[in-house]
């Protein structure tokens, strides 16, 4: 009986061999002399295999850098920087499959299927990180806004991925440098600025009103 890294294996080579998917369970599991029993203990469909690959290729990552000495020691910043390198590292092992995976949901805003079981497990992540970045002091709290922080860096995942399959230079420089520029910035953002320190100063004016008073203001 074939195990589930076989049958993945097997799909991988046969979509990238022909560009499409098997026509049908019956015929992939003849070619690869197993019975439909035997794939379906393991997927539901072809869709559940591409989904379990990518939900792999993102627990993986996340598991090793969290393994790294010092992984503790690392800002909220440094943690989702060293998460995206690693990250496209693990995807050059798959890089035609992710190619072929995502190329008819290039250019839309919804969340592709084949990432729906990523989307939880990566915002799950980056809302740890975010939280370890409040604690500290380097994330700034904001209302109605540090809930979305999550969401933030979900769109970066998908404009880096993005970005990274459609990328021609040498080594990927040019990823490496969307990342940098894309996490900083974002993370910029997250941080404190001129402007939050004039709305507490505001809020503190607001709740301390009587000075006004006193001083004949």
């Amino acid at each position: 009986m074939a195990t589930a890294q076989q049958i993945r294996k097997a799909y991988i080579d046969y979509v990238l061999t022909n560009n499409e998917k098997p026509k049908t369970v019956y015929s992939f599991v003849k070619k690869l002399k197993i019975t439909e029993a035997d794939f379906y203990q393991f997927h539901s469909s072809f869709e559940s295999i591409e989904k379990a690959i990518w939900f792999e290729l993102t627990f993986e990552t996340i598991s090793r850098i969290k393994e790294q000495e010092v992984w503790l020691q690392y800002t909220s910043r440094e943690k989702m920087l060293s998460f995206f390198y690693s990250y496209l590292e693990n995807l050059k092992n798959e890089r035609s499959f992710v190619i072929y995976s995502l190329k008819n949901y290039r250019g839309k805003f919804s969340t592709p299927d084949v990432l729906s079981g990523v989307k939880p497990i990566f915002e799950n992540f980056a809302q740890e990180i975010i939280d370890d970045g409040l604690e500290s002091g380097e994330l700034a709290e904001r209302k109605f806004l540090t809930k979305r922080y999550k969401d933030a860096l979900w769109i970066q995942f998908a404009f880096i991925v993005n970005f990274w399959i459609n990328d021609d230079s040498d080594g990927f420089e040019k990823s490496d440098e969307a990342i940098e520029k894309g996490i900083n910035v974002t993370f910029d953002l997250f941080q404190h600025s001129p402007i939050d320190n004039l709305i507490d100063y505001g809020k503190f004016l607001s709740r301390n009103g009587k000075f006004k008073e006193n001083m004949g203001l």
